[in-house]
């Protein structure tokens, strides 16, 4: 396992992806928009975010680098822009991980099933730290 660094941009996210990518040659990125995702029947996709990279992904030099742009309406800073991402197969060490770096913390996204993850969470630690703890379902892909 591997602690992995995921960076938010504001918009320029593609771009950003692109650049790195051409930098670091890992050849051209997948990327997910916010328009691909399973659409979620409570919500309406605003138009502006549907264009939006939702996910990318780049293995630089044997380190994962993933990227998203914020959601529109999310808070942006420039400096707090990343975080740092657990991800695991053993589903007792994302609730362990989860439930030890919440104290004193605050939760932005309680452990839940998504798409993408049987279970996810976010949270910035007592520390000021951004984290992101997902369950690795076994699946290929982004």
């Amino acid at each position: 396992m591997s602690v992995d660094v995921y960076m938010n941009f504001n918009g320029n996210c593609r771009e950003a992806v692109e650049f790195y990518a051409k930098v670091f040659e890992t050849g051209a990125p997948e990327i997910m928009t916010f328009g691909e995702a399973p659409p979620n029947p409570d919500y309406t996709l605003p138009e502006e975010a549907k264009s939006l990279v939702m996910h990318s992904r780049l293995n630089i030099d044997g380190s994962n680098v993933m990227f998203s742009d914020v959601f529109p309406g999310m808070p942006f800073t420039v400096g707090n822009n990343i975080s740092l991402t657990l991800v695991t197969r053993d589903e007792a060490k994302v609730k362990t991980w989860f439930d030890q770096l919440k104290e004193g913390g605050s939760v932005t996204m309680e452990l839940q099933e998504t798409f993408w993850s049987k279970s996810y969470g976010s949270l910035k630690d007592k520390f000021g730290i951004d984290w992101q703890i997902s369950l690795d379902n076994g699946e290929a892909g982004m």
